[in-house]
């Protein structure tokens, strides 16, 4: 999954993007709208969380633009205004949830994955294909039964290809959607992701490489 998380309050923004990264989610981060907008025009995200009150372009602003957009990013709304007509005016605006601050982490974490399943076709919470099995709420993947000690971007990996239900992800599509903006485009991570990916999943192999094109579950090699 990845996520926008544009806060003018500089540590609260990258204390949720870290707490996020750690769930296996790429994560891009901004403190203004402006550079919310920036990124909505260059990237795809399947959720944005926004503080309704960033200088420049603020988050009502941007929330209008996302959903005017039609690209199928929802939206999180964060605001200090913890009023009914607050929380009205806020999803009039086309956005997809409401959170006020404070807010517990765990419950802002909740709702951006079940933000994330509604994404078009809607995604169930755990995903299975060939004995894999990804529980994405809880964080857990395993073969056959068997727990897997997977590293965040290799859950992410993971997650990417059973979404993909068996057609062909490339390595492009892998970076758009598993590594943030600051992912370099010749590197070789997802080349190196792959393979230690690979040894976990262990024989016999189900993830194939079809060359030229990408990487998908299962089919043949």
């Amino acid at each position: 999954m990845r996520v926008l998380v544009a806060d003018d309050e500089r540590l609260l923004a990258d204390t949720v993007a870290e707490g996020l990264r750690r769930l296996s989610m790429a994560v891009d981060v901004c403190y203004d709208g402006d550079g919310a907008l920036e990124r909505i025009g260059v990237n795809r995200y399947d959720v944005a969380v926004l503080d309704r009150d960033m200088p420049g372009h603020t988050g009502d602003e941007v929330c209008r633009s996302i959903a005017d957009s039609q690209a199928g990013t929802r939206v999180l709304l964060l605001t200090a205004a913890a009023g009914i007509r607050d929380r009205v005016e806020g999803l009039g605006l086309g956005a997809d949830d409401y959170l006020t601050k404070p807010f517990a982490f765990a419950e802002l974490v909740a709702r951006v994955q079940a933000l994330g399943r509604r994404s078009t076709p809607a995604l169930p919470p755990v995903l299975a294909q060939e004995g894999l099995v990804l529980d994405v709420g809880r964080h857990v993947a395993t073969r056959d039964g068997r727990p897997l000690a997977l590293s965040p971007k290799e859950f992410a990996v993971l997650h990417v290809l059973l979404r993909a239900d068996g057609q062909v992800v490339s390595a492009e599509e892998l970076l758009e959607q598993a590594w943030d903006e600051f992912a370099d485009p010749f590197t070789n991570a997802v080349r190196v992701t792959m393979m230690t990916l690979r040894k976990k999943l262990g024989d016999p192999a189900v993830i194939h490489t079809v060359p030229k094109a990408g990487y998908r579950i299962g089919g043949t090699a």
